[in-house]
């Protein structure tokens, strides 16, 4: 569903310059993954890349179910690009960014709304399995950090994306709630064999939940400048 080969990005020049070099990365449908590392090495870029919100400055290959990403990039074609990723692609950003103004329900359900999807329950369902049913009618404000999270989820996945992505869904929380959210994710993403990309600090948990790891490294290059690689699976 997912391949890339040698796939980067930079940004900046000399010491202030950061690369990310991705060699390999490929993933099939309902395959799980923890990127793993400090902060600032890179994760973030990973994602961004993924969800087709970042241009990568070289690739070799870069397909999203068989769609030659690199080419839609390189041809500067954003409309084909921002229906791949509002139709296949679900994202859990680090602050939730659900917006103030709606409620829990339509925060949910926005990203059905602007497919012109019809209500077919999803949107009770994830937040009964989420346990924020009785949360639908607040507005974000009035949410634990952790229902904010759970609901953020729910958000990426009502719309049933092939590929959910999420960036350190967990680092706010206590490590009771990290465990929750971390587990209501995946157990919803494996219901619709959505393959999932986790960004997180917590290499203990993302093992404990069963994630494949790989690890970003980084290094600092004669021009002062830092390359991050993400390694194979570890």
């Amino acid at each position: 569903m997912l391949n890339l080969n040698a796939v980067h990005k930079s940004r900046g020049v000399g010491a202030q310059r950061y690369s990310l070099v991705i060699p390999a990365l490929h993933l099939r449908a309902g395959e799980q993954v923890a990127i793993v590392g400090p902060s600032g090495c890179g994760k973030s870029t990973l994602l961004d890349l993924l969800a087709l919100v970042l241009a990568p400055d070289q690739v070799d290959r870069f397909e999203f179910n068989q769609t030659d990403i690199g080419g839609l990039w390189c041809a500067d074609r954003q409309t084909a690009l921002a229906e791949l990723r509002s139709r296949h692609l679900g994202y859990v950003l680090q602050t939730g960014g659900l917006l103030g103004f709606l409620d829990v329900r339509s925060n949910i359900a926005l990203s059905r709304q602007l497919l012109g999807l019809k209500d077919d329950g999803s949107v009770a369902r994830l937040a009964e399995q989420l346990e924020i049913s009785d949360q639908l009618a607040k507005k974000p404000a009035a949410l634990s950090v952790g229902q904010r999270q759970r609901v953020s989820c729910a958000r990426a996945l009502a719309h049933a994306p092939q590929l959910v992505l999420a960036d350190e869904p967990t680092a706010s929380l206590d490590p009771l709630n990290a465990e929750r959210v971390m587990q209501a994710l995946l157990a919803r993403a494996r219901e619709h064999r959505a393959a999932c990309v986790i960004a997180t600090h917590d290499e203990p948990l993302a093992r404990a939940s069963g994630l494949q790891v790989r690890r970003i490294a980084c290094r600092r290059d004669t021009d002062g400048g830092i390359t991050a690689t993400l390694g194979e699976v570890c």
